[in-house]
């Protein structure tokens, strides 16, 4: 990930502190004391007067107007987070905290600062799973804590709960605990919801206390999300779009017709056995970048290998098929579309997530109807889908639903072909090799003679005199880097480094990769911005973003950095993306239809 480039984070069984002296109130009562709030008056990072973007926010200097100079400038201006906003009074929730201390607006999700055994996953063997791309894998998804309802204490310990219902108040899915057992729970969101919409209006966002009660209505399909995890609202409402995006690549669009037919359609068992698909997306967003960035992130390879797998691809699709993707894990190594065919990230996304999370597709070789709900919501594509090795698989998408023969003639010939050139066998190297770090940023941010390095390159030794040396402040990369996402807006492919110390715990990452998450959502923030760049510095790191026309970046260094060595090195990453953009990158891309 990505920020867990390819890690797979925390935990999906998240807690937070129950106070000994609150009276936690039934489920009515407690949606009684909820006051509904526009989007528009949610705090953009916990002040709702938005002062700390609009004052903490800094422009590149202009040089003589040109607002595209690139090289990144930032104002004499620091976001501190000493003067945090009070926090809100309990609502009662058995969930809240009831503290009345201050949460620092600067933390970075200080809401996930809670002991470790609250957010990593207690794996079958006992022991507590982190987050590394090595253990993305062992993590299984799948429903917990079945026995649960609304009247369970751990139920409403809970820091995230999603929910999928109907309009007639029929529970469809639910994160945690029985959907049967939530009957009542649903309905009590479907009346919200029906309330609001009696009046002339739609609700969106509810908020009580520290927790946001974030609705999605599709529809006869209602989604809702209770978090206390202070993401930011349009962060917890592009997840419930990808959740929905996830049932419409299951079911299509279509399902609206069974609920016109039947206002009291249930859908649960159009979606059985499922739950494993759902939670492997909610888990992912706690890991993977892509939720929020709306971009694809490329295993990295040679330019040679990734332009041999790309050619016999691209000879398939001009056999007939659509799209044909070969992947490693949610990496890409090449992709190729029929003529005027684009794929959107998030397809690309709900897809892999689809493809990953289903055992019964390493199984055997593969023939299924998915809708992709970028592509056309609407109607069924089919999907060839067959693993080449334990982590690689190959997906051929095509119209027609008799094509199955036909695309398996298609996988053997690119299957031997892949073994002829040794592309399976540079896939495995890279995923060893793993991709950059931010300790081999090089020094000289010129271009440098000769090829560009290649990133599974043997790396010199720390101590070796062939390897350039830079003073450092703190642990990490050179200026006390230690991590940074580039986003391609024009390929729509981002690019993020390794995790080093000192992130090397999960909680760490997590908190990482929510203030990466926050921080994104300010730039875009379309109410106060958008912005080009924000430099904030707290006691836990110093986090910087530089967006420009072509590219956005987003980079944390250790918390006593100075100001302008990281912004240096902001340039010099940019410079260093550039010169190994054709082993990090899928080139010649098609930019996606948005």
């Amino acid at each position: 990930m990505s920020l867990d480039s390819s890690s797979s984070s925390s935990s999906g069984d998240e807690y937070i502190e129950e106070n000994p002296n609150s009276n936690p109130k039934m489920v009515d009562e407690r949606f009684e004391v909820l006051t509904l709030t526009e989007p528009v008056e949610l705090e953009s990072n916990h002040r709702g007067d938005g002062s700390e973007i609009e004052n903490g926010s800094l422009n590149r200097e202009r040089n003589g107007g040109d607002e595209d100079d690139d090289r990144l400038r930032v104002e004499n201006q620091e976001i501190f987070g000493d003067a945090g906003p009070s926090s809100p009074s309990s609502s009662g929730y058995a969930g809240e905290r009831g503290s009345s201390s201050a949460t620092s607006a600067s933390r970075i999700d200080e809401a996930s600062e809670i002991d470790d055994n609250e957010i990593r996953e207690v794996r079958n063997d006992g022991s507590l799973e982190g987050i590394s791309d090595s253990q993305a894998s062992s993590w299984v998804p799948g429903k917990r804590h079945i026995d649960e309802d609304d009247a369970s204490i751990s139920w409403r310990k809970r820091k995230k709960h999603f929910f999928i219902l109907s309009n007639s108040g029929k529970p469809i899915y639910s994160r945690y605990g029985d959907e049967h057992k939530l009957a009542g729970f649903s309905a009590t969101l479907q009346a919200i919801i029906s309330f609001v919409e009696n009046g002339g209006d739609r609700v969106k966002l509810v908020k009580a206390g520290k927790h946001q009660v974030v609705f999605l209505v599709k529809g006869p399909i209602y989604l809702v999300c209770i978090s206390c995890t202070e993401e930011p609202f349009e962060s917890l409402k592009g997840q419930l779009e990808l959740i929905y995006g996830q049932m419409i690549l299951i079911l299509t669009k279509s399902i609206n017709r069974c609920f016109e037919k039947n206002p009291k359609f249930d859908m649960t068992p159009l979606l059985g056995g499922t739950d494993v698909v759902f939670s492997s997306l909610i888990h992912s967003f706690s890991w993977n970048p892509a939720t929020f960035l709306h971009a694809y992130t490329c295993l990295p390879l040679a330019y040679a290998t990734r332009q041999a797998a790309g050619a016999i691809l691209q000879d398939v699709a001009d056999s007939g098929v659509l799209f044909a993707i070969l992947m490693c894990k949610h990496k890409v190594i090449s992709l190729v579309g029929a003529q005027k065919a684009s794929l959107h990230p998030d397809d690309m996304l709900l897809l892999s997530n689809f493809v990953m999370s289903s055992e019964s597709f390493r199984t055997s070789e593969s023939f299924s109807p998915i809708c992709l709900p970028r592509y056309n919501p609407m109607a069924f594509l089919y999907a060839y889908v067959h693993f080449l090795d334990v982590d690689t698989y190959l997906m051929l998408l095509t119209t027609s639903s008799d094509a199955f023969y036909h695309l398996k003639d298609c996988r053997i010939r690119i299957e031997m072909v892949l073994l002829k050139s040794n592309v399976l066998s540079e896939v495995q190297r890279s995923m060893i090799d793993g991709g950059m770090r931010v300790e081999d940023l090089p020094i000289d941010p010129l271009p440098r003679l000769g090829s560009s390095p290649h990133l599974g390159q043997q790396r010199p030794p720390t101590d070796s005199p062939e390897r350039p040396t830079e003073p450092f402040i703190g642990i990490g990369g050179p200026a006390g880097l230690w991590h940074f996402i580039y986003r391609s807006i024009y390929l729509d492919q981002y690019v993020s480094s390794e995790f080093s110390p000192p992130l090397n715990s999960p909680r760490q990452q997590k908190r990482l990769y929510r203030a990466y998450q926050r921080l994104f959502a300010s730039m875009h923030d379309k109410g106060i911005g958008p912005h080009k760049t924000q430099f904030r510095r707290d006691e836990n790191c110093v986090l910087l973003c530089w967006v420009t026309q072509d590219f956005e970046l987003y980079a944390a260094f250790d918390p006593l950095a100075d100001k302008a060595l990281a912004i240096k090195t902001c340039n010099r990453v940019c410079q260093w993306v550039k010169d190994v953009e054709n082993e990090i990158f899928l080139q010649g891309a098609s930019p996606f239809s948005w």
